[in-house]
């Protein structure tokens, strides 16, 4: 006898279960699988543990307070000076830079300078082949000694023409004839004289001194060579280095306030750092201004003299000019690190006698590089300067060590006149990376 085929299909379960109860069964199983491993994972995350856990419950999820103090440094706020600086690219132009070329033709017969040598003015630095020049001076000085025993004869002429004339010997005419023949031969006298003094400048030139105190460069002729009289190849180029200046640009908009403290009669002090900014290089003066003004970038040429006694500067070298244009006296003086800013400006974490951080806004002034003038706080209170990472307004505080002795006094040292430290410091950095 043959069953039905639904029949047949239940006849297939061995434990007589029909199959979408099974898989129900698995379903189940699956989501109560998943619901175990999220209530462990919650219960890992938020689940309160240790003595502290009440108050760690209480502030519920991420906002909840820290376990312990934040640790920090600090600085306190002072009272100070501070230089007005116009920061400003510039490039190092030696004052004299002389380009030696041969003015007679010859043979260079000896080179006396070694290359980068410093060397003063007057100090042999070639020696062309003088046998030439030589010659034709000994050549002037014959004819021109001849040549004056000619006019001397010629004046002994003349006196005895003029005593036979007063004797009425001779005639008027021969006695004019032999005036004008002494001053023929005075003539050529003058002539031999300045052909001689030709000739021994020629000879001079054979002698190649440096014009100026400085450096000479690479060597770019050597002995055996023949030069050629104002040839356009250059024998050797010296440049002076002490003292050297400093040419930058200024924006126009400066140019007011710096004209203003120039018609008092003050001296602009003027620094230079490296290409970095990390670096002081040199300490200077403004020397003068150009008399216009750029159209097409708006800027003002201005040239700094710097002494260089320790050839910290190099011709053409690219340098960070930063000019002194005024000092403000008796302002509140916060240090670079300790200054945040957000979308709403910026702020400060001043740190109260609880030891209990406050954000503060304040409005920034001017900067020297390493501390700023604000307006929000005064002198004597104690601002955060790292930990800004775990700060939040009301948090209670850890001062490392003696940071904040440490940056304070050291804040308060700086000088008014000192030199703006360099913007891109290692703490003005890691203060924009926070």
């Amino acid at each position: 006898m043959s069953s039905s085929p639904t029949q047949g299909s239940f006849a297939s379960d061995s434990h007589g279960a029909p199959p979408s109860s099974r898989s129900g069964r698995k379903t189940w199983i699956i989501a109560l699988l998943i619901l175990g491993v999220l209530a462990y994972v919650g219960w890992r995350i938020f689940a309160p543990s240790g003595p502290n856990s009440q108050a760690q419950s209480t502030g519920g999820g991420r906002n909840r307070m820290p376990l312990t103090d934040v640790p920090i440094r600090s600085a306190t706020v002072h009272q100070g000076d501070i230089g007005v600086y116009v920061s400003a690219l510039g490039t190092v132009t030696p004052v004299y830079t002389v380009t030696v070329n041969a003015r007679v033709q010859g043979e260079i017969m000896q080179v006396f300078y070694r290359e980068g040598q410093m060397v003063h003015k007057g100090d042999p630095l070639l020696e062309i082949d003088t046998r030439p020049y030589q010659a034709a001076v000994t050549q002037a000085e014959g004819q021109l000694a001849h040549d004056q025993a000619v006019l001397k004869e010629a004046q002994i002429d003349y006196e005895r023409y003029k005593a036979a004339y007063d004797r009425n010997a001779i005639a008027k005419q021969q006695l004019d004839d032999q005036e004008q023949t002494v001053k023929q031969d005075e003539g050529t006298v003058k002539n031999d004289e300045g052909l001689l003094a030709n000739a021994r400048v020629n000879l001079v030139y054979c002698h190649i001194t440096s014009p100026i105190d400085g450096r000479v460069g690479l060597r770019l002729v050597d002995p055996g060579n023949i030069v050629q009289a104002n040839s356009t190849t250059s024998l050797v180029v010296v440049t002076q280095l002490e003292p050297i200046t400093v040419i930058f640009n200024v924006a126009e908009d400066y140019l007011g306030d710096i004209q203003s403290q120039l018609r008092q009669g003050k001296t602009l002090e003027v620094d230079v750092f490296d290409r970095a900014v990390q670096k002081k290089l040199a300490a200077g003066k403004l020397l003068t201004v150009d008399n216009q003004i750029d159209p097409t970038t708006g800027t003002v040429r201005f040239r700094a003299i710097f002494d260089n006694k320790d050839l910290a500067l190099f011709p053409n070298q690219f340098v960070n000019a930063k000019l002194l244009v005024n000092t403000l006296h008796d302002v509140v003086l916060v240090p670079n690190p300790a200054i945040q800013r957000n979308s709403q400006g910026a702020y400060v974490y001043v740190i109260g006698q609880d030891l209990k951080a406050t954000l503060r806004s304040v409005k920034e002034g001017t900067s020297d590089g390493s501390q700023t003038v604000v307006d929000g706080l005064q002198a004597g209170d104690v601002v955060a300067t790292d930990g800004f990472d775990k700060l939040q307004d009301g948090v209670k505080v850890r001062v490392s060590g003696s940071s904040n002795a440490q940056a304070a006094s050291a804040s308060s040292a700086t000088p008014s006149s000192s030199a703006p430290a360099p913007s891109g410091s290692k703490a003005d950095k890691e203060a924009t990376k926070k």
